[in-house]
């Protein structure tokens, strides 16, 4: 009599298993066997089987194998994973798939929503030698230990496991996302309570195109300095306008809703203490972002972002940058008081004089080189609102606090908007605000601040 067990399954101690599948043996020569002379197991050949009296041998045999010095040399491994180190793994993941791009929170049903533990404590070096990715050189207490255990949904448990040497999931990759994860995690909830900001969209068309402002880029921008404190934004733009640029009702009727949209959901929120801090993200013709900036002002704490070209982002880098701000006086300054920002280009004296007249006392701060990203850092906006709030205040000295300052900006996004914040309402100068407008032949009144 020949009888072949089935491989070990790695599902216990090698003792245990050996055990167990005498017992399944046993019980099936005692249910089937009886009347049948062969019974084929799965992937391990034939048990040939003459008398039920004859299936006690295997458990002898099996047995005395069970006891010899040679078993007993055999590691003792179980895939029982301890309730602190799932603790310990869960915690570590925030209960989310730590595969790279799929974050799935398991311990929801993702289609009822019901409450339902959904996954799966994946090895990365396999608990089995013929495992994906082996186990060769780990020792039986690393295996199952949180270093090496990832938590995934069934999902991506199936594709990091369906191949033998774990095919494009090697270990250094699994072990990166893991880090990559538990790092972010740690992140976002080390961000104290007092870090929480209102993010703060506003868009109007610049030109014939609109502007692509989403909730989901603004909050990984913040990310992790600040974070959302409600999952919507507060949007001030005005949706589906046909008016753009050229027409002379654009600027009352964009500026007349940014007044009201701000009054309504901002202003309100920020006298009930409802907000306390905003994070501003825009795209608009520069006269509303100016605008808009004088609705913020500085009473409420405010980040301004700027949407950077190179490298695309709202992120702001993390290096310092420091600019050298130049400021140029008019030599006469008893003509109208303009003041020009050449910041992220050139604006031509000749232009404004178009405008104003050749008597125009122009006064100007640019840099060396203006251009589009000159502004990288929040320390270069900390830097310009202090030399515009000098500034202003030699301007109003010159020419008086009630004459009228003209404003000629070429300047990036978050310029504009901290230009406007800047300004104080009681003792500045009243302000008219003029935009570049390609269609008509240059500079064009836009609106006006008093």
């Amino acid at each position: 009599m020949t009888i072949f067990l089935k491989p070990p399954d790695s599902s216990g101690s090698l003792k245990q298993i050996l055990q167990r599948q005498c017992r399944e043996v046993n019980e099936l020569l005692t249910e089937e066997i009886v009347s049948a002379k062969n019974v084929g197991t799965s992937g391990s050949g034939l048990i040939d089987v003459v008398t039920p009296a004859e299936s006690g041998v295997c458990l002898q045999n099996t047995a005395a194998f069970a006891a010899s010095s040679s078993f007993r040399e055999v590691k003792d491994l179980s895939r029982s994973i301890s309730v602190a180190t799932q603790n310990l793994l869960w915690g570590r993941s925030a209960g989310r798939c730590e595969f790279a791009g799929c974050n799935k929170p398991l311990w929801k049903s993702s289609v009822t929503q019901e409450g339902v533990n959904v996954g799966q404590k994946a090895h990365i070096y396999s608990f089995s030698d013929c495992g994906p990715r082996g186990n060769d050189g780990v020792s039986p207490q690393e295996l199952n230990s949180t270093e090496n255990l990832i938590l995934v949904c069934h999902e991506c448990h199936k594709e990091i496991d369906s191949a033998r040497d774990g095919g494009r999931y090697p270990a250094s990759m699994l072990k990166q996302m893991k880090r990559e994860h538990e790092r972010r995690i740690e992140l976002v909830t080390g961000i104290g309570p007092t870090r929480k900001s209102h993010v703060l969209l506003y868009g109007a068309k610049i030109g014939e195109f609109g502007a692509p402002l989403t909730f989901a880029n603004a909050a990984s921008a913040m990310f992790p300095n600040r974070y959302p404190a409600s999952d919507d934004a507060i949007s001030l733009g005005l949706e589906n306008s046909a008016a753009s640029e050229r027409n002379h009702y654009f600027w009352l009727i964009e500026q007349d809703n940014l007044e009201k949209q701000f009054s309504r959901r901002v202003q309100e929120r920020i006298t009930d203490g409802e907000v306390q801090h905003v994070s501003v993200f825009s795209l608009a013709p520069q006269p509303l972002l100016i605008r808009l900036g004088t609705l913020l002002g500085d009473i409420i704490p405010c980040d301004v972002y700027q949407l950077h070209r190179e490298p695309q982002t709202w992120s702001w880098p993390s290096e310092e940058h420091l600019t050298e701000l130049i400021v140029n006086e008019p030599s006469s300054k008893t003509g109208k008081p303009a003041l020009v920002l050449s910041l992220s280009a050139t604006i031509d004296p000749a232009r404004v004089t178009s405008v104003l007249g050749g008597d125009s006392s122009i006064w100007t701060i640019t840099v060396q080189t203006p251009h589009n990203d000159l502004f990288r850092s929040r320390e270069q906006l900390a830097q310009l609102r202090i030399a515009l709030r000098r500034l202003f205040d030699q301007i109003k000295l010159a020419h008086g606090q009630k004459e009228i300052l003209h404003i000629f900006p070429a300047a990036p996004v978050s310029v504009c908007v901290e230009f406007g914040r800047v300004r104080m309402p009681k003792a500045d100068m009243p302000w008219m605000i003029y935009d570049q407008v390609n269609g008509l032949g240059g500079f064009v009144n836009a609106l006006s601040i008093s």
